[in-house]
């Protein structure tokens, strides 16, 4: 959850926010520290793939464009000032493990987004290779849609439908290398992505964090379950015990649901920039 501001004609300025959605509906309380742990953990990964891809990070620092010493104390740690891009309307979603909407996809056809996977996988299991199954970008308040790589190509182009899914195949396997060996598997992740005026593409957004990514410890990984995991997975199940029907107001978090889900957020920050 981001707050964006206008800075100039050529550049924004992203806060990240210590709120949280689940379900598309915004909860009532925050996750302390959420903000400050999304936005250090996506400047980590643009700084270590920036030899694999353009990224929106600019030049320009909070001091440049921030005068009142008061309002920038406020955005420490949690803003980035980045380029103006148009945004392409879909979801680069790379799955390396068998979760989630991807499940339930191979469940129902034996396949995801249009890619034929083996028979007989289970939940969690990890697949052959990395597959690239995007998603369509819905208008607020609707959820988004797996979609094949045809579909891709009609909303932006052969060529830069082919160099989305090369770019996030790529950094997603140089990253999910990076958490294996500090303990955390990368489930899933999703990217997105922007042009500017010369239609240069440049990955734009969050990159490889706990709300754009599933990241399981390695210590109590097992295929055939829903594995514990560092992102707010944690919440979704607790808001799945309740009844409620999904659709705003949501619920309070308790203190414990909202302490615990910091922890994870922290502990997924310090195992992975450490």
């Amino acid at each position: 959850m981001r707050d964006i501001y206008d800075v100039d004609a050529e550049h924004l300025l992203i806060v990240a926010t210590d709120r949280l959605s689940a379900f598309d509906v915004v909860l009532p309380d925050p996750i302390p520290f959420k903000g400050q742990v999304l936005t250090q953990i996506s400047l980590f990964w643009f700084a270590k793939t920036a030899h694999m891809a353009a990224n929106h990070l600019s030049k320009l620092r909070i001091e440049d464009v921030i005068s009142d010493p008061q309002e920038r104390s406020q955005l420490a740690g949690r803003s980035m000032v980045v380029k103006k891009l148009t945004a392409l309307p879909l979801e680069a979603v790379v799955r390396g493990y068998l979760i989630g909407s991807g499940y339930k996809d191979y469940k129902l056809h034996g396949s995801v987004c249009g890619i034929n996977l083996p028979s007989g996988l289970t939940m969690a299991q990890q697949l052959p290779e990395p597959i690239f199954t995007p998603a369509s970008k819905a208008p607020a308040g609707s959820h988004d849609e797996n979609i094949d790589f045809d579909a891709v190509v009609r909303l932006v182009g052969q060529e830069t439908a082919a160099s989305i899914r090369r770019i996030a195949l790529d950094i997603y396997r140089y990253a999910a290398e990076h958490a294996r060996a500090r303990q955390i598997l990368i489930a899933d992740t999703k990217f997105e992505f922007g042009v500017d005026r010369a239609g240069r593409l440049f990955l734009i957004d969050e990159v490889l964090t706990p709300d754009s990514s599933r990241f399981w410890p390695m210590a109590s990984y097992k295929p055939g379950i829903s594995p514990p995991s560092f992102d707010k997975q944690f919440v979704r199940d607790y808001l799945e015990s309740l009844h409620w029907n999904k659709k705003p107001p949501a619920p309070h978090l308790p203190p414990e649901i909202l302490s615990r889900t910091s922890a994870n957020y922290r502990e997924a920050l310090k195992l992975l920039t450490a």
